[in-house]
C-alpha cells in the first residue's frame, strides 16, 4: 500500500495508479489489481440524474466494445451512494435501450474523489468530470479535467488510448488530430536523431522535413 508520505500527494502522469479498496455496482473491487495486465479509463461525473452525464454515460456504453478491442476497461465514479448509481443505470436501459456494462464506483464519502484530485474549489462536494487513463502497467498515462457544463469526447478518449498504445508499441509519436492530420494525414512521427550522422543522413530524404522532424506510415 502507499506510504503515508505519498498518500496525500496527487497522482501524476508516469506514476503508479496509487493503490484503492472501493465500492461499485458490480461489488467491492481493488484498483489497480482488478485490471492487471489491462489498460482502463476512470473518468468521473458530478452527478447520477443529470443529463451531461447522461449522454456521457449512453456514449461510453455505446462504444464500451471498442475500448474492449483495445484490450481496455472502462469504469465510472462519482459520490453518489451505490443505490442511486444503480437505480440510474435501470433508467437509461428502460428509457435509451442501453445497458451500462462497466462498473461505477460509489464514493459515496469522497475519500478517492480526494485523493485523484476530483473535488474541486468552488465545484462543491460534487467530483469534476476527470478522465485517468491508465496502462496495462498500472501507469497513469494521461489526466483530463473538464468543467460541468462541457461533455466529454469519448471517441477523443478511444482516441487517446489507440494513440497511446500504437506510440508504444512502435517506438513512435502521434501528431495533432490524428489520423487526420493537416501536415501527415494518418502517418506517425519518428523520433529525431539522436546524432550528428543520423541527422546528416535524414536531410532531403522522403518522409522528412528536417533531421528532427520525419513521418512514417505504421
Amino acid at each position: 500500500m502507499e506510504s503515508e508520505k505519498n498518500s496525500n500527494k496527487l497522482p501524476l502522469i508516469g506514476e503508479k495508479f496509487p493503490e484503492l479498496e472501493v465500492v461499485t455496482t458490480k461489488g467491492k473491487m481493488k484498483l489497480p489489481d482488478n485490471y492487471k495486465g489491462r489498460w482502463f479509463v476512470l473518468f468521473s461525473h458530478p452527478g447520477d440524474f443529470t443529463p451531461v452525464c447522461t449522454t456521457e454515460f449512453v456514449s461510453f456504453a455505446r462504444n464500451y466494445e471498442e475500448f474492449k478491442k483495445l484490450n481496455c476497461e472502462l469504469i465510472g465514479l462519482s459520490v453518489d451512494q451505490v443505490y442511486s448509481h444503480i437505480k440510474w443505470i435501470e433508467f437509461m436501459q428502460e428509457k435509451f435501450g442501453t445497458k451500462v456494462p462497466f462498473p461505477i464506483i460509489a464514493d459515496s464519502l469522497g475519500k478517492m474523489a480526494e485523493r485523484l484530485g476530483m473535488i474541486q474549489e468552488g465545484a462543491g462536494l460534487n467530483t469534476i468530470r476527470a478522465v485517468f487513463v491508465v496502462d496495462d502497467k498500472s501507469k497513469i498515462r494521461l489526466i483530463l479535467y473538464y468543467p460541468p457544463e462541457l461533455g466529454r469526447n469519448v471517441s477523443e478518449v478511444l482516441r487517446i488510448v489507440k494513440g497511446l498504445q500504437i506510440a508504444d508499441k512502435n517506438n513512435v509519436a502521434i501528431p495533432a488530430n490524428w489520423p487526420n492530420n493537416e501536415l501527415i494525414k494518418d502517418d506517425v512521427i519518428v523520433p529525431p536523431a539522436s546524432d550528428e550522422k543520423t541527422a546528416e543522413e535524414r536531410k532531403g530524404k522522403e518522409g522528412y522535413f528536417d533531421w528532427w522532424f520525419g513521418h512514417k506510415k505504421l
